[in-house]
This record gives C-alpha cells, sequence and structure tokens, in this order.
C-alpha cells in the first residue's frame, strides 16, 4: 500500500517535533533530575484524562501494561537518563533513530512483512549517515549514554510491534490508558535509583522551563506525536513508515544548534544528506520498484 501524501505530510511534521523535543527535554533536565521529568510526563499523560476516557476497546489490560512500561520506562527514562549522563540532544536524536532498523527486521521476522531490495538500499544510505553523524559526535556523546539510548530505540521498536500487533481502534485512549501504567513503573526506578531525593524539589515549587518541557513533552510529542505515529505504523507496513524517523534527528541536530549551540559542520551536514535519501529511497519505493520492472530491472 502507498503511503498518501496526507498521511505523509503528518508523518513528517510529526517527526519534526519529536527533533525539537529532545532540546525540550534539555531545556527541562536543567531544573528536574530526569527520574523526575519522566514521571511528571506520564503522570500529566494520565490524568486527569483517564477518568474521562474510556479504556480502548478490545485492548486488555496486560497489552496496556506492556506497552506503558516499555514505551514509559524502556524508551523515555532511558532516553532522559542518557541525556542526563551527558549525551546531547542532537545525538539522542540521532541514536534512538536505530529504532527504525530494529522495526523493520522485526516486523519482517515476526510479522513476515516484506522488505525489498530497494528498502535495504535506503536502509544502507540512511545507516552511513547515522554512522557518520556518530564519527562527527565528538566529546559530547558518551558511551553509556549511547548503549542506554539504543536500548532505549528497541524497546521504541517493540512498542511499534504490540501497535501493529493490537491495531488499538481508538488510539488516544490507548495513549493515555497505557501512560497510566508507565507512572508506576518510573516511580520505581525513581526511588530505586534516587531514593526520595528526586522529589524534594517539588517543594520549592517548578521552574517555566521545567512546566513547559514537561506540558510540552505530554501534550505535544506524546499524546498528539503517538496519536498520529501510531495510527501509522497500524496502516502501513513498517518499512514505510519507520523509516519517517529517521528525519528526528535532522530535526533534532538544527534544533540543538539553534538553542544550544552544537556545532553544525559541512561534514555533519553531507551525513544529514545521507540520511535524507535513505528516506527518499524508503518514500518512493513503490514508484522505483515500478520503474524498475517497466524496465526489466527487477521481476
Amino acid at each position: 500500500m502507498k503511503m498518501s501524501k496526507r498521511d505523509l505530510v503528518a508523518g513528517v511534521l510529526v517527526t519534526v517535533l519529536w527533533g525539537c523535543n529532545f532540546s525540550v527535554i534539555e531545556l527541562g533536565l536543567r531544573s528536574l533530575d530526569p527520574y523526575l521529568l519522566t514521571l511528571l510526563r506520564f503522570v500529566f499523560c494520565a490524568m486527569p484524562l483517564v477518568f474521562f476516557v474510556k479504556r480502548p476497546a478490545g485492548i486488555s489490560y496486560g497489552v496496556l501494561a506492556l506497552y506503558g512500561v516499555m514505551f514509559g520506562a524502556g524508551l523515555w527514562w532511558v532516553v532522559n537518563f542518557a541525556m542526563f549522563q551527558g549525551l546531547s540532544p542532537g545525538m539522542s536524536s540521532v541514536f534512538l533513530q536505530f529504532s527504525a532498523f530494529f522495526t523493520i527486521l522485526l516486523s519482517s521476522l515476526l510479522l513476515g512483512e516484506r522488505v525489498s531490495g530497494i528498502h535495504l538500499c535506503g536502509m544502507a544510505s540512511a545507516a552511513c549517515g547515522l554512522i557518520m553523524i556518530l564519527a562527527l559526535g565528538g566529546e559530547s556523546s558518551t558511551v553509556t549514554g549511547v548503549l542506554l539510548v539504543l536500548i532505549a530505540a528497541l524497546a521504541w521498536s517493540l512498542c511499534n510491534l504490540v501497535v501493529k500487533l493490537k491495531r488499538p481502534a481508538d488510539m488516544v485512549a490507548f495513549i493515555i490508558w497505557s501512560s497510566l501504567f508507565s507512572v508506576p513503573a518510573i516511580f520505581v526506578l525513581t526511588v530505586a535509583a534516587n531514593g526520595w531525593a528526586s522529589f524534594a524539589v517539588l517543594a520549592g515549587g517548578i521552574a517555566w522551563e521545567a512546566l513547559f518541557s514537561v506540558l510540552f513533552q505530554n501534550y505535544i510529542t506524546t499524546i498528539l506525536g503517538y496519536l498520529v505515529w501510531n495510527n501509522l505504523m497500524k496502516k502501513y507496513p513498517a518499512a514505510q513508515v519507520a523509516p519517517l524517523s529517521l528525519l528526528v534527528p535532522i530535526s533534532g541536530l538544527v534544533a540543538s544548534y539553534l538553542f544550544f549551540g552544537e556545532q553544525m559542520s559541512i561534514a555533519k551536514a553531507i551525513a544529514i544528506g545521507f540520511v535524507l535519501l535513505g528516506i527518499l529511497i524508503f518514500v518512493n519505493a513503490h514508484n522505483l520498484q515500478r520503474i524498475m520492472r517497466g524496465r526489466g530491472l527487477t521481476e
């Protein structure tokens, strides 16, 4: 199935917002530790909306809990912690997009979705760009941070598989109710890692930067962003949707440059070009395959 222009534009806009989100996270981390920042994000995703939105039909509590724990704790708690350890917003946005490759490969292995040679060419081009950005990352990134974000990328790909398998009809309800299960998991991790010290800052109030970060992350990034993304993932093969997330590091690097002065060299711009080329190949895979068939280059 070819992706409609409307869905393609929606997917691109969401990935641009997600790229900016890493700089918003960095803003919140200036006054809140990563544990509390992540916890507040999902508390406000679930509350008070869970009292006004019915549980998604056909989705068990087990599925909601599985998605909520992987999404809230496995993905975003880990990403925030990696940034707290020193990984820059731009580099965080880059490494998280390895989830695109994980999602495509897992969908092929577990769901039998077809990955064509054209898709593999797109993956190769985008992977070259991501590896170049990694090599150019410099001292702003750390080995620990990179490993943590790769774990988060795997968690995101597993979340994508849950959506593809269960296909929730009401995606807003699915996000809100799964967030309810994210909260206890993140709370336990927070207390285990930092005791009750993380909550001490709440006694003195929250800085406006932190409040903006929390609200942006829960309403824009999570509820709006994943409403669009999960609907696309439910509707189209992973090989068509997942590569759009490779736009995240581009907008993430640009936002990091604009707000935090992260350097954008010519070499890094070339690396971004490889990522864009890979995305273009993915998005146009259907047309490219048709052209190749017309010329007798493929069966």
